[in-house]
């Protein structure tokens, strides 16, 4: 079976490596961690990981912005914006945007599974036709 991978777009090194730490765990592949959203863009397209998790308020081109040029070459992407609370009216910003769901920092390894296995159940659901 394929190992699903992921890229992970932080601009604080502690939650890239949490983040990482959880995937692992999960028996996911992290296959790149960047700090913007133009790494993370440049990221995306070179390696096309099977699920992103986009922090929405990033230097540079923000998690938004990234997140609409995913999306604009791949609109199968699988984007999952991070974020904290504060940062409500982004979040929303970033679901209309089309990213495929959120977890608000601080957040638990168990709400992080539960998100991945939404989304990733969802994307197959809808890529099975079946929506």
């Amino acid at each position: 079976m394929r190992t699903n991978t992921v890229l992970i777009a932080d601009d604080a090194l502690f939650m890239r490596t949490l983040l990482r730490d959880i995937f692992i765990e999960f028996g996911w592949q992290v296959i790149a961690e960047v700090e913007d959203g133009e790494q993370a863009l440049a990221a995306y397209t070179e390696q096309r990981p099977d699920l992103v998790t986009m922090d929405v308020v990033m230097p540079g081109m923000g998690g938004v912005a990234a997140l609409e040029k995913i999306l604009a070459q791949d609109a199968s992407a699988r984007i999952v914006v991070c974020s904290a609370l504060g940062q409500k009216q982004l979040m929303l910003k970033a679901i209309k945007a089309g990213a495929r769901d959120f977890i608000v920092k601080p957040f638990r390894t168990e709400q992080v599974r539960e998100v991945i296995d939404r989304v990733m159940t969802e994307s197959r659901d809808s890529w099975n036709g079946s929506e």
